[in-house]
């Protein structure tokens, strides 16, 4: 497993090189097949590759389970020569970037449909544009789930704990128009994007309501052109988590509510809503199943927790489908320096998983 883990770690694959992606989700397809005895299909959507088995009555009836993860990472070629993939046995520590989010979850997946005795009914989707918010891959992740019995998202954990909960997921573009001057000989005929800019940070940080769980923080700014001029342009990017549909539709009103201070100066929003909220309940009752499977195997027991990041589970749920997430690898530091592995916990995640698939499958919901 360690290997498999090491091999597609070795094949980087940032969200938005399409080259690279593809690159990856062709050595998951190879993988798959060595594994499964069953050739995978690649599903390219605008460009981008993703991954995708059906097994047996899968897709051409309704129920079954679906297993659904990504093979993009948030690493720009260039990082395995300063960071490549290593193995600590004194630590019991695999690092690497890609390794925690989400590659060794993929491997583990794999290997738990290797342990069954029969896949029937079972569906696979590997997309490539998850850490970019699924833009080609949504409509094929909706379609997959409609109508299954339960979707398992091989996310990686907290610790042990799974992820039961996930808030939704908006993001938007404001862009400032204004107007340039010279910023010494006549700066008054300006209409300054930057400070408009400034204006609207302020304004839409007001719209978070922390006691409700909403976060709105604004990220990327980018203003000007050259240090002597008044800038007439300007972008910012905003975040926006909340717990639920009703927060996100509300933060979506009051950001679009926008009139400039700036006289001269044009605010557009750009974005919206992007991933709808994972709610406990969409999970609870597979939670249970968990740890009925996890108990049957001696392991410990299984504790749920709600988080902030968005997956494409949040869009399994959206859909109505029960949806357990954080079934991935045991590790830490997803998305930071050093992200890494617990190998020992692998054998563990792997046959919890084959359980539950199988507990599913002859039994759902």
């Amino acid at each position: 497993m360690l290997d498999l883990v090491a091999d597609l770690v070795g094949i980087e694959s940032p969200s938005s090189n399409r080259e690279a992606t593809a690159a990856c989700a062709a050595a998951v397809l190879d993988a798959g097949k060595d594994l499964l005895g069953e050739p995978g299909e690649a599903v390219v959507v605008d460009g981008t590759t993703h991954v995708r088995w059906r097994f047996g009555s899968a897709g051409n009836q309704p129920g079954g389970v679906l297993l659904i993860g990504h093979l993009d990472t948030v690493w720009p070629m260039g990082t395995l020569a300063r960071w490549p993939f290593t193995v600590s046995q004194q630590d019991d520590r695999a690092t690497g970037p890609g390794s925690f989010d989400m590659k060794a979850g993929l491997v583990q997946m794999l290997y738990a449909l290797r342990s069954l005795d029969s896949l029937d009914g079972i569906t696979v989707l590997i997309t490539a544009d998850e850490e970019i918010g699924s833009i080609t891959s949504r409509q094929l992740i909706e379609q997959e789930a409609a109508g299954k019995d339960a979707a398992l998202v091989l996310e990686p954990g907290v610790g042990e704990a799974l992820k039961t909960a996930r808030k939704g997921v908006s993001v938007y573009e404001v862009g400032v128009v204004g107007r340039a001057a010279h910023a010494g000989l006549e700066p008054e005929k300006g209409a300054n994007a930057t400070i408009e800019l400034a204006h609207q940070v302020l304004r839409l940080s007001a719209v978070a309501r922390p006691e409700l769980g909403t976060t709105v923080t604004p990220t990327v700014a980018t203003s000007g052109t050259t240090t002597n001029t008044v800038p007439a342009a300007a972008r910012l990017h905003v975040d926006v988590r909340a717990l639920t549909v009703a927060e996100q539709e509300r933060v979506d009103v009051e950001i679009r509510a926008t009139t400039p201070t700036v006289d001269g100066a044009e605010v557009r929003i750009g974005g919206g809503i992007n991933r709808p909220p994972l709610p406990a309940t969409a999970s609870a009752a597979l939670l249970d199943r968990a740890n009925r499977v996890a108990e049957s195997l001696g392991l410990p027991r299984l504790e749920g927790v709600e988080v902030g990041g968005g997956s494409d589970g949040n869009f399994t749920a959206g859909a109505g489908v029960p949806t357990l997430d954080g079934l991935g690898a045991v590790g830490g530091n997803a998305h930071g320096e050093g992200e890494f592995i617990v190998p020992s916990k692998m054998p563990e995640r792997t046959a919890l998983l084959a359980g539950l698939i199988e507990s599913l499958r002859t039994n759902p919901l």
